[in-house]
């Protein structure tokens, strides 16, 4: 996820993995554009996108060395990543390393999908939110 600077405060960018029509991964980086509002008022303006549609969220956390060899996402889901890192491939041989604060959609829920290391010392853990297509 690209962190907010002065110069960018108005969109957030975070990494997709999709399938084509083919069954192959991808990776993508999406911008959701955000606005200066009054959402918690009495609290100052501060930017605010859109909502999205989410009821529940997870944990996962791998140990060190671990693979998860190639896989569809159980669900279409945003990871972000808490701790550690991790490594991910796409099945067009694209490969990107995530660092704390990182943000992954994935929508690969069908075709090969994609797989993913913990290529960090210790433990990696994502937040996990279930994002129904809306």
């Amino acid at each position: 996820m690209t962190k907010p600077s002065s110069s960018n405060l108005t969109h957030v960018t975070y990494h997709r993995i999709y399938t084509d029509p083919q069954g192959e991964s991808h990776f993508d980086v999406v911008t959701v554009e955000q606005s200066l509002a009054r959402a918690a008022p009495p609290a100052a303006p501060f930017y605010v996108s859109g909502d999205r549609p989410a009821s529940k969220y997870r944990f996962y956390t791998f140990p060190p060395g671990w693979i998860g060899e190639l896989h569809p996402a159980p669900a279409r889901q945003f990871l972000a990543l808490m701790s550690g890192a991790v490594e991910m491939e796409t099945t067009d041989g694209a490969v990107r390393r995530f660092a704390p604060g990182d943000l992954v959609l994935l929508e690969d829920t069908s075709g090969r999908g994609h797989v993913t290391r913990n290529i960090g010392e210790g433990y990696a853990t994502y937040l996990v939110v279930p994002a129904p297509a809306a």
